[in-house]
């Protein structure tokens, strides 16, 4: 199957096993990878009482969480599970506020990379990533090869 196509696919698959259940049954969350915009556009579209929620697959960089959650939340997921991305941060409270900032639209996501290492510089915390590795935008799409 060509990669362009799998995105549809998922869907078609999403929607008719949801269009076979009745609406007492229906579940009220969504969890799905983020698999663009189109394609998310699509299931936030389908049924507006279910929340569309995202996966963030790996840790990746903070650029590629921050333009994650940036994305997801303009295309309309209203729920992002970014554990990995969470966990794996050098200070996992600053990395959620500066998410909630990037929802909010107070800050755009490199801005919020360059804010999120002051933070760790502030605090005397060494990062991962050089601020210039970390601002390199990782992949949000899911690989299903």
């Amino acid at each position: 199957m060509p990669r362009k196509t799998v995105a549809g696919f998922l869907n078609d698959h999403i929607v008719s096993t949801l269009a076979g259940v009745t609406e007492a049954g229906r579940p009220l969350f969504l969890k799905i990878p983020y698999n663009g915009q189109g394609p998310l556009e699509e299931l936030a579209a389908y049924d507006s009482r279910m929340i569309v929620g995202i996966l963030g697959g790996s840790a990746g960089t903070t650029m590629g969480a921050f333009q994650l959650i940036h994305d997801a939340w303009k295309h309309g997921a209203k729920v992002a599970l970014l554990r990995r991305k969470i966990n794996l941060s050098e200070h996992p409270l600053a990395f959620i506020e500066l998410l909630r900032r990037v929802v909010d639209g107070e800050v755009q996501p490199l801005e919020a990379v360059k804010i999120y290492h002051s933070i760790l510089q502030k605090s005397g915390i060494r990062p991962q990533k050089h601020l210039q590795q970390d601002t390199q935008l990782t992949t949000n799409k899911m690989s299903y090869r």
